[in-house]
């Protein structure tokens, strides 16, 4: 059982690990604008984090046969095939919750960075204003 959350945490990290470096690559083509490049990489992160959620919502009922966790780790098991999709689905939906939590933690800190940024602004603007 170990082995499986490894596998499946391995293959979802690595999706992830692609999605932030396209974020991070479009906040910083942003960068010359501070508070568009935040609210650019919390939308994206927050859309990530959707889409987790989304993938989590239909892991138990996906067909499990066409996941990477299945061709490392699913054919090396010697379970029915009924118990076979329902371990790994109900795996793959827990790992899926699990990293869309934590993408969503990210989206809130850039989100709260974002909004900070412009009440400084605003507070520097009636400050000198």
């Amino acid at each position: 059982m170990e082995q499986i959350v490894s596998v499946a945490d391995q293959t979802i990290r690595r999706a992830c690990g692609f999605a932030a470096f396209g974020v991070s690559a479009t906040m910083l083509a942003l960068c010359f604008d501070l508070v568009l490049a935040l609210r650019v990489g919390a939308v994206l992160t927050s859309a990530i984090c959707l889409s987790l959620f989304i993938q989590a919502c239909r892991a138990p009922f996906a067909d499990v046969r066409r996941t990477e966790l299945y061709s490392v780790v699913g054919r090396s098991l010697s379970l029915p095939r009924d118990r076979t999709q329902r371990l790994l689905g109900e795996v793959l939906a827990e790992r899926y919750l699990w990293h869309a939590d934590r993408a969503a933690v990210a989206a809130i800190a850039l989100w709260a960075g974002a909004l900070m940024l412009v009440c400084l602004r605003l507070l520097r603007a009636l400050l000198l204003g």
